[in-house]
């Protein structure tokens, strides 16, 4: 916390008057960015898959801007309990994402995902794997959104599928 309020130009008392700890100053300025991905996400005129690909390569260059803030959110209760329970910097995500899944499953002949395709969403667009393709891989931050949204469209195609037939 002293670190952060170093950063801010505050003092340590300060930071600790407006939040009880790191945790709840990263989950608030992760509300933040999901909140520049719901704005941008809510201008966008394409539709179908190439609306999912327009704000998933946002959110990629979201996180590659803000770096490593984007990774620390952990938890012990999973993504989905999460956004049901009403996590802010989740749900202002989810908001972004809701209609760009649905429209990118409809032009994929397939039922709306709802969470089921949020969780998928999730599971790849991780801050944490969206770095290890950059980093380790060496993947650009362009062909990591396309490999993702990708990866995902082939997921929920594949999703209700009765396993026997893989």
């Amino acid at each position: 916390m002293a670190e952060i309020a170093e950063r801010a130009n505050v003092s340590a008392a300060t930071a600790y008057r407006h939040f009880g700890s790191v945790d709840e100053i990263l989950a608030e300025f992760r509300f933040g960015v999901g909140q520049r991905l719901r704005e941008y996400s809510a201008r966008q005129k394409v539709r179908g898959v190439a609306l999912l690909q327009t704000v998933s390569e946002h959110w990629v260059g979201l996180v590659v801007k803000h770096g490593d803030a984007m990774v620390h959110t952990r938890s012990d209760v999973g993504y989905l309990q999460r956004l049901r329970d009403g996590a802010q910097y989740l749900t202002v995500q989810a908001d972004a994402l809701r209609l760009p899944i649905a429209e990118a499953a409809r032009e994929l002949g397939v039922p709306d995902p709802g969470d089921e395709g949020m969780f998928l969403w999730n599971i790849l667009f991780d801050p944490r794997e969206i770095f290890d393709l950059i980093t380790t891989v060496g993947m650009s931050q362009e062909h990591v959104g396309r490999r993702l949204v990708s990866a995902f469209c082939g997921a929920i195609q594949r999703w209700d599928r009765d396993v026997d037939q893989l």
